[in-house]
């Protein structure tokens, strides 16, 4: 016979101070998984909203007041005992200092340094590898044979100005046959650039599959993820689906995708004729996602903002980044 588990409606906050630093509650000992460490939050009561629950909880754990809380990513996961939905939140302002209300240890930490503050809830493990997404995604102009070195500097250094640390590199319409070798050379030099610079480089799916390994990740095509029936590359490296709707939003879970890009929110000269979907529909399909969400389509570095309050992690675009 089968045993039903619990099921549960969480509100989760990832409090991020002006250091980048997130806090993370060690749990109490009269409680499940003790000494384990999490961000704050708790279960959502009947009637309440997740961001409700969250504004309430963070003033009963912590004594804060929270003034600024944007939707982020909102997930499922299973325990041994118990399955738990996720919705958390991003938090970036507060009135007053964060205590432990019921005796918890509370640390503040950067994400890629959580792990040594002991054991992490595993629950607390996705959030903290998409915390290292930059919130701008970047994707490469047209270039040509005259993109030189110093021209790809200077682009890489734009893209860092405005904001971003991940860039992909797609070029639809760079010539087929011996000028592939030139193109080649071309994103090996900025694949050097980006990682004298600290910037991550994911290649698009549209170049061939012998280069995908030299890069830090690969940015699939809708229709080439719905060719795949498994993650075509390690978990080390970052993968990216391009989204349009809910299919494709499914298909990127199969894969395992780190994060998917989902447009056109606005409408745009790249695409005539096309329905843009709109932040209301962007908002209802991101919540669907259960990973990061980038918002693409007539969109500006600054856009961040307004993609934040929808759900989305950041915003990507091409000749505004």
């Amino acid at each position: 016979m089968t045993i039903q588990k619990p099921f549960l409606d969480v509100a989760v906050g990832v409090i991020i101070n002006a250091e980048g630093e997130i806090l993370l509650a060690q749990r109490p000992v009269d409680k499940s998984w003790s000494g384990w460490w999490e961000f704050p939050g708790g279960k959502i009561e009947s009637g309440e909203t997740a961001k409700e629950a969250l504004l309430r909880e963070l003033k009963e754990e912590l004594d804060i007041l929270v003034t600024t809380a944007t939707p982020w990513v909102t997930f499922d996961y299973e325990y041994p005992k118990t399955k738990v939905r996720l919705a958390f939140f991003l938090v970036n302002a507060w009135e007053g200092t964060p205590k432990g209300m019921e005796q918890q240890n509370l640390a503040w930490t950067h994400p890629e340094k959580a792990s040594e503050l002991g054991e992490l809830l595993p629950a607390s493990l996705p959030p903290l590898k998409w915390l290292s997404l930059s919130p701008r995604y970047a994707i490469t102009p047209e270039f040509n044979a005259d993109t030189d070195a110093a021209a790809l500097s200077t682009y890489v250094d734009r893209v860092i100005t405005n904001g971003s640390t991940l860039l992909q590199f797609r070029q639809p319409n760079w010539p087929k046959g011996p000028a592939s070798k030139e193109l080649k050379h071309l994103f090996e030099e900025l694949l050097s650039l980006c990682r004298q610079r600290g910037v991550s480089l994911l290649i698009n799916s549209i170049h061939p599959r012998q280069w995908w390994s030299l890069a830090d990740g690969v940015h699939l095509r809708s229709t080439d993820a719905i060719q795949l029936d498994t993650r075509p590359i390690p978990e080390d490296k970052l993968l990216a689906v391009s989204t349009h709707h809910l299919a494709d939003i499914l298909y990127a879970q199969v894969l395992s995708a780190d994060f998917i890009v989902l447009g056109h929110v606005n409408d745009t000269a790249s695409h005539p004729g096309e329905k843009a979907l709109g932040w209301e529909a962007f908002e209802a399909l991101a919540k669907e996602a259960g990973r990061p969400v980038y918002a693409i389509g007539g969109l500006k570095p600054s856009d961040l903002k307004v993609a934040r309050e929808h759900h989305a992690h950041g915003v990507a675009g091409i000749s505004n980044f």
